[in-house]
């Protein structure tokens, strides 16, 4: 899916990180939220409450999950499980953005 038709979208922007990632909440008919958003090059830490599923839509991170050792890669088309009360690394290299949607549960 490349849109999302039927949506309302949170003007103010959620910036985390002084702007290094940055996304807006969309929320679907059916009260669904998800937010879509960009991490610029940086490596962050971020902390789950609800699980997530981040979907890559363009450019490209590594993700270390809390608890693993190793890291693994995930580009456009991609995506990967991040467990309730968690957290994970991301990290984006120089010269690339990964652009991504966020769905929530």
């Amino acid at each position: 899916m490349s849109q999302y038709d039927n949506v309302s979208v949170v003007k103010k922007a959620n910036v985390y990180f002084d702007g290094k990632c940055v996304s807006h909440t969309v929320v679907l008919a059916d009260g669904t939220k998800k937010t879509v958003g960009v991490i610029l090059p940086s490596s962050l830490t971020f902390n789950t409450g609800a699980p997530e599923i981040m979907e890559g839509v363009g450019g490209s991170c590594r993700v270390r999950l809390k608890g693993e050792s190793e890291w693994k890669t995930y580009g456009e088309g991609q995506s990967f499980n991040v467990p309730g009360n968690s957290s994970f690394e991301i990290a984006v290299a120089e010269g690339d953005a990964y652009h991504y949607v966020c769905h929530f549960g």
